[in-house]
């Protein structure tokens, strides 16, 4: 017989991937993949099928599925679930998954994903390698996902020792099909920086938020509220659930960094009770200089 002389197309990076939980991060991974060309089919799982069904008629995912038909079935599974869910998710998995079958979650946290995930896997934890990608919005469910959400964003993977070079690159491969840019963190490290970019901004937007929303005349400050206003309250608008869990989870770095928030709050405070107009310009004027200092080197503003 005579070989055809076309080239056959090589296979997607991830022949079958699952999502645990079809919303704004794992939507967007799916899409991203089969923007590239990188995924074959994609199952979805969840908590609730109409949400999955809305995700089949997006076109997110390609089929419904149980944590077990996942682990029999899919290359990759992504937990992109709020972390207090995960050790009940990764124990069902583990009796059905198969050897070559990588684990891998979003979620923002590290150290106690770890500690779970050794807990609940066992001898199967060279198959989790965590992972956390810097992006998101306060915008939830399948018609939040977006194929450009990743998009010279970060993502980053905080590999066990566990885990084999062969998974570490095949993950970071994944991420890279998504247009995303890999960093490599130990867990304690990331838990420590997202804390203080990431959890107590949005723990103190949603502060801001509650106090606003329970003084006598909330509906006048509302309706004079303007855009200053929105930038600042805008990730208070996020899933109770899933920062119920980011907090508690990171306790300790959340709680180390809000006490350094409350020194310099106590510093401008003491600046305006003073009425002390230069300490309080230079105190503002370092603020809005590292604001756009770090505006222009992101290309986020």
């Amino acid at each position: 017989m005579i070989a055809s002389s076309e080239t056959m197309a090589p296979p997607p990076l991830v022949p079958v991937l699952a999502i645990v939980g079809v919303g704004l991060i794992g939507g967007s991974l799916a899409l991203a993949l089969k923007r590239s060309g990188a995924v074959g089919k994609v199952l979805g799982v969840g908590r609730q099928l109409k949400s999955l069904r809305r995700a089949q008629e997006l076109g997110l995912i390609d089929d419904v599925a149980t944590l077990e038909q996942a682990a029999q079935q899919a290359d990759l599974i992504v937990l992109a679930t709020p972390i207090g869910a995960m050790a009940s998710v990764l124990k069902t998995l583990r009796p059905h998954l198969r050897d070559g079958t990588l684990i891998s979650d979003a979620g923002s946290t590290k150290v106690d994903v770890v500690s779970v995930s050794r807990e609940a896997l066992g001898d199967r934890i060279s198959q989790f390698v965590p992972g956390h990608p810097i992006a998101g919005a306060e915008t939830v469910g399948p018609e939040a996902a977006r194929a450009d959400l990743y998009d010279g964003r970060n993502v980053i993977l905080t590999p066990l020792e566990e885990n084999s070079a062969s998974a570490r690159e095949r993950l970071i491969a994944v991420w890279e099909a998504c247009g995303a840019r890999v960093m490599l963190m130990d867990p304690a490290t990331h838990d420590e920086v997202l804390a203080s970019v990431s959890h107590v901004p949005h723990f103190l937007s949603s502060v801001f938020m509650w106090q606003v929303a329970s003084s006598a005349n909330s509906d006048q400050r509302f309706a004079l509220a303007g855009t200053g206003f929105r930038d600042f309250t805008r990730i208070a608008a996020g899933s109770a659930e899933v920062w119920r869990d980011i907090f508690l989870s990171n306790r300790e770095a959340v709680l180390g960094q809000l006490q350094e928030v409350r020194q310099a709050l106590d510093q401008a405070e003491q600046a305006l009770q003073d009425q002390d107009g230069q300490a309080l310009y230079e105190f503002l004027e370092r603020a809005a200089l590292a604001r756009r200092f770090w505006a222009s080197r992101s290309g986020l503003q």
